[in-house]
């Protein structure tokens, strides 16, 4: 066991505050990695604000890490000493599903076990990225290609794959017409792959407030959802929509934007249920999704995605001592466009 430096929340809905935890002891096919950054994702507040259901306590949250190879196993083969890693929304699964097997072990039927606010196969509770140090099995560490910088490449582990998996899934590319609703920190990642998938971009926000910075990150339109002129003038227009947000939307009225078969995939999770009429599907055979991250394979297949076309995130570097205030500035919709923290000040 190895005592580290972590924040954590000791409470639902409590101020994070600097402790230690304990991680295991390296086994044999483990990794020991020096976190060197922890992106602060949306659905860190979620959970650590118990907005999801009933979690683990004391949480320490991240689930967007990136380090170096500190240690590895005895029977370790992917990794070595000073590897650049990262570690997305997963450590374990149960490798034999037929989801599991498929490199769909986001959807493990046996169980997948989360970086953090999960319990392990040996019953311990999992702990994530705001902390100095992880142990995690070879199986679920990812390869940071050199092209990327740790710090860009931290939101990636969860952003970055959030976004790439539904857009490859539904076909994003060159010849199809492809709306981001939501311009924060899933939705730049949106815009950044899909315009380097191919696609024509529309970015659906609240204001025009972020325009330049959507044109700036690969957009090719920009509309403001609260003039009610884009939705009669977008009518009809896109093959896929992604939202991105996590409030309750009017899916009738965004469906309204698909073309005949398009689909709209969710990925933002808003913690209350949404009421639909089903004439907005059936009329136009239009689809309504949802997508969870991705694979192991799929999310070092993004990296390296990532990587060759000069993507990272961009990012406002925050010392740890300050997550109680990100926190509030990403309620606030305050950031630009991801926080990610520098472990070396925890």
């Amino acid at each position: 066991m190895t005592t580290v430096a972590a924040y954590a929340a000791p409470a639902a809905k409590a101020p994070l505050e600097r402790t230690t935890i304990e991680r295991r002891a390296v086994r044999e096919h483990d990794v020991l990695i020096d976190i060197k950054f922890a992106g602060i994702c949306h659905s860190d507040i979620h959970q650590a604000q118990e907005g999801w259901g009933e979690a683990i306590f004391p949480m320490v949250p991240g689930h967007e890490i990136a380090g170096i190879v500190s240690e590895v196993g005895p029977g370790v083969t992917k990794y070595k000493v000073g590897d650049r890693v990262g570690v997305g929304c997963l450590v374990d699964s149960c490798r034999e599903c037929d989801n599991c097997k498929a490199g769909l072990e986001q959807h493990c039927t046996g169980g997948s076990v989360g970086t953090y606010n999960a319990v392990g196969k040996d019953g311990e509770p999992t702990y994530g990225g705001y902390s100095e140090k992880v142990v995690v099995d070879e199986n679920f560490v990812l390869r940071i290609p050199d092209g990327l910088s740790l710090d860009v490449a931290a939101p990636l582990l969860c952003a970055g794959i959030t976004t790439y998996s539904p857009l490859k899934h539904w076909g994003a590319g060159p010849g199809k017409k492809v709306a981001v609703i939501g311009l924060g920190g899933l939705g730049h990642m949106g815009v950044k792959i899909a315009h380097a998938l191919g696609a024509e971009v529309t970015v659906l926000s609240q204001s025009l407030r972020k325009k330049d910075d959507g044109l700036k990150l690969g957009a090719d339109h920009y509309y403001a959802t609260s003039d009610p002129k884009t939705f009669e003038e977008l009518a009809g227009s896109f093959d896929l929509i992604l939202s991105t947000v996590s409030a309750p939307l009017d899916f009738g009225a965004y469906l309204s934007l698909l073309r005949t078969g398009g689909a709209l995939v969710n990925v933002g999770a808003p913690e209350e249920p949404i009421a639909l009429n089903l004439f907005s599907l059936i009329g136009g055979n239009k689809t309504l999704a949802g997508s969870m991250i991705g694979g192991i394979a799929e999310t070092q297949e993004m990296l390296d995605f990532c990587a060759g076309h000069g993507i990272g995130a961009e990012i406002e570097l925050i010392d740890a001592d300050q997550v109680n205030e990100a926190y509030e500035r990403v309620l606030a919709s305050d950031v630009r466009y991801r926080f990610v923290i520098d472990t070396a000040t925890i």
